[in-house]
């Protein structure tokens, strides 16, 4: 199928973006802003996304598909070594690569590490994306711009604010540009293709990460077992959810006194699953020990990472 023509005259361009960057760089947080819609969990907890997660950009010369990958990192289990090989195989596959790097934080290790990376992915542009502009003064966003433009050869560096919306349209215009020529790859409307049990598994895996401590966060699954209308009634669906965590005691810091942290969960989950879906929900909520989850590979395919 050859690309339909733009109202300016050019030629319709279609394809697929990825951003990666160490954790919590606000990956999810860009491509949400992007998309215009909340297709990717968003923690300040390292590790948050676990899932090549699929964004779509709708423009009037182009349909972006923008991908969120886990933070590249050093593995130290084996759901860490999955989610590595998912986001190699993720740069391997897209027309663009987008290189999120915080204007607040130094460049690091990290960063360098993925620069190297990067470096050996010889014939996909990468776009070096300097995020969190509103949390750092001009003066520091000009020195970020410098440090990164040294990182590497980059297609070209760009900063930009999710939260403000700061130059959003530029990183937009930017990715856009290196799209080969093609037709539409999904339907006028569309933001994501993730199915809903997926998105709605997320929005509980949010909700519980919310105020848990550091060691627990990368402890926690969720796995959604059944979304269905309530029997005769047309306002309201039933959602049942099973919260996984690898140790007993993980399970009472989830619970909380008296049920109350898990209770905050719901609520918290429930009012975003409601946002999502368009109606009322009643939320069953159940918690499980799966022991060591993360380095067991039966266990990890039950709960949706395969190899």
């Amino acid at each position: 199928m050859t690309s339909p023509q733009t109202p300016t005259g050019t030629r319709f361009k279609s394809g697929f973006a990825c951003f990666i960057g160490r954790p919590n760089v606000g990956k999810s947080t860009l491509m949400n802003a992007l998309v215009g819609m909340k297709v990717a969990i968003t923690s300040n907890k390292p590790q948050t996304t676990r899932r090549a997660i699929r964004g779509i950009v709708h423009r009037p010369d182009a349909q972006l598909v923008i991908v969120d990958t886990p933070g590249l990192h050093k593995p130290r289990t084996l759901l860490g070594e999955r989610l590595d090989s998912l986001v190699r195989s993720t740069l391997s596959e897209v027309d663009v690569i987008g290189f999120c790097i915080p204007a607040n934080e130094p460049v690091g290790p990290g960063d360098r590490f993925i620069a190297a990376e990067l470096a050996q992915v010889k014939r996909t542009p990468v776009v070096a994306i300097v995020t969190k502009t509103d949390l750092a003064d001009r003066s520091q966003v000009a020195e970020q711009l410098l440090k990164v433009s040294r990182l590497g050869e980059w297609a070209d560096v760009v900063p930009c604010s999710a939260e403000s919306g700061y130059q959003l349209d530029v990183v937009s215009d930017l990715l856009a540009a290196r799209l080969p020529e093609g037709p539409p790859l999904y339907p006028e409307g569309e933001l994501t293709d993730e199915p809903e049990q997926i998105l709605v598994a997320e929005l509980i895996r949010e909700a519980a990460l919310e105020g848990v401590r550091e060691e627990l966060p990368h402890s926690i699954a969720v796995v959604v077992e059944e979304i269905r209308p309530r029997e005769d009634r047309d306002d309201l669906i039933d959602v049942q959810a099973w919260l996984y965590v690898e140790r007993p005691s993980q399970k009472g810091i989830v619970i909380g006194p008296k049920g109350a942290r898990l209770k905050e969960v719901g609520t918290r989950a429930r009012k975003q699953i409601e946002a999502l879906l368009g109606t009322r929900v009643y939320l069953d909520l159940r918690i499980k020990v799966a022991k060591d989850w993360q380095r067991d590979p039966k266990q990890l395919r039950r709960l949706g990472f395969y190899d």
